[in-house]
């Protein structure tokens, strides 16, 4: 049902963040006024585009549907490795342990799993979920080897040319950091390498845009990873998450603006560097830039594995830390049974989700205060976790029917981007190997970045709450 209180909240949350932005600015008497205007702008007509105007959005739904086929074709390779067993086909009906039990005995028959089709037992049917490591691992892979190799054959090229002509022209911001943003909604930290021979005399605000692009949009080569774990109730996400990535360049300018305003003059304020090949550099043949982008993909998988193992481990350390502290309400001292009872409620999520309460209240996810706290921790849980643990979570409430189309849309187009701490080394280190002699400099505006980055994100959910007006249709959720 439509409520257009959310719709309006969503509307002046936009502004709200800025304002949140303006509070921790450098420099609070210099306000972008143009970089806002226009770049509020730009979002208003994208989410127009996305939301609204039938060819456009019909667009968006051809677009995601087509990345669902890549994304089917990523898992053959998987399949050849792992077996069907461990990944199967997409449309293969399975069978879940949980609907063996005998009600009876209360025991589960994994030997004999009737096929509904043929009347045949087999074992093979036996659903064992979604193994993160053996599916969406290999989509990173392949995504990488196949973004690798477009742009080997210069597809990507015009469309990043593009997007950067209209944000420098717009958002009058200079030509390197509009490539490196425009960049950064197909690839990552590799954006930069375009505009290297800029970076030694980028001036700070330059330099907060360009790693504030990094941390709020996602890499094409993470889009099928995203985009697997909401599939089964979201169909069209992979255009969404695309989308977000258009999206939220733009709010990234206009919140890294306001949070280091420009005060120098940019070496490349007149237009888009031109990047000039080296007729002398051979390149890479087709098959050699899709074996190269495979094996970086294998680099960023296993990156993202250790990522996880490392940071969900010592999330449950300190939770189990907390765990331990809360059974002190047992015990017979007054002062410990008080702090006992407090800890009781104390976990990383609970702390995050409160300290993000406020700003996704303003995202107009919802009224209600079960779903807006659920929401809360999910996109708290970023700042830490990255996004990989909340989009699993966010993917397993939809299909239990315990969050709103509306909230999944909205937290879904939050959560797309690298706004995390884990994503600071990689960031930094990716730039500063690039300009050694500013490295400090950069260590000590990444922080600033990631802030502006995580106002953006918010930013770009604002905008997917202003024009949601509750049609599953126009979204593409599958009713529950």
């Amino acid at each position: 049902m439509l409520d257009i209180k959310l719709n309006i909240i969503s509307l002046v949350g936009i502004y709200v963040l800025c304002i949140v932005a303006w509070l921790t600015s450098e420099n609070r008497k210099l306000i972008p006024w143009n970089v806002i205007k226009w770049g509020i702008g730009i979002q208003f007509v994208m989410g127009f585009l996305i939301f609204v105007f039938p060819i456009t959005r019909s667009g968006v739904e051809i677009f995601g549907n087509a990345i669902n086929f890549l994304l089917e074709a990523s898992e053959a390779g998987a399949r050849f490795l792992f077996s069907g067993l461990i990944v199967p086909p997409v449309d293969k009906v399975m069978v879940k342990p949980t609907d063996l039990i005998n009600p009876q005995t209360g025991i589960v028959d994994y030997s004999y799993i009737v096929n509904p089709k043929t009347g045949f037992f087999e074992r093979s049917r036996l659903e064992l979920g979604f193994i993160f490591a053996f599916r969406s691992l290999p989509q990173v892979i392949f995504f990488s080897a196949i973004i690798t190799l477009l742009y080997r054959m210069n597809a990507i090229q015009p469309v990043v040319n593009f997007f950067a002509k209209i944000f420098q022209r717009t958002l009058g911001t200079s030509g390197a950091e509009s490539l490196s943003g425009a960049a950064n909604i197909f690839v990552g930290i590799e954006s930069v390498v375009a505009v290297k021979p800029f970076l030694l005399n980028m001036t700070r605000s330059e330099l907060c845009a360009i790693l504030a692009s990094c941390f709020g949009s996602i890499s094409s080569t993470v889009l099928g990873m995203y985009a697997g774990f909401l599939r089964p109730t979201f169909p069209t996400i992979t255009g969404h998450l695309m989308a977000a990535s258009f999206l939220t360049i733009p709010a990234c300018f206009v919140i890294s603006k306001i949070i280091i305003p420009e005060t120098g003059m940019p070496e490349t304020m007149g237009g888009v560097p031109e990047d000039k090949e080296d007729p002398n550099e051979k390149k890479p043949s087709y098959m050699d830039a899709l074996i190269l982008g495979a094996l970086d993909g294998v680099k960023m998988a296993v990156g993202i594995a250790a990522v996880i193992i490392a940071i969900l481990g010592c999330v449950a350390l300190v939770n189990m830390l907390f765990s331990g502290l809360a059974s002190l309400q047992a015990n017979d001292n007054i002062i410990l049974q008080f702090i006992g009872r407090i800890f009781r409620v104390v976990s990383l999520d609970n702390i995050f989700g409160l300290l993000f309460l406020p700003l996704t209240f303003f995202t107009g996810v919802s009224l209600d205060m079960n779903e807006l706290w659920q929401s809360s921790v999910l996109i708290g849980q970023r700042l830490l976790q990255t996004s990989i643990p909340p989009y699993v979570k966010l993917g397993e409430l939809s299909r239990a029917g315990e969050i709103s189309d509306r909230a999944m849309l909205i937290v879904s187009y939050v959560l797309c981007g690298f706004a995390h701490i884990p994503s600071i080394g990689i960031f930094v280190g990716g730039l500063s190997n690039l300009v050694p002699s500013r490295s400090g400099e950069i260590s000590s505006i990444a922080w600033k970045a990631m802030w502006a980055a995580t106002l953006a994100t918010l930013m770009t959910g604002c905008v997917a709450g202003i024009f949601d007006f509750g049609s599953p249709d126009v979204i593409g959720i599958k009713p529950k």
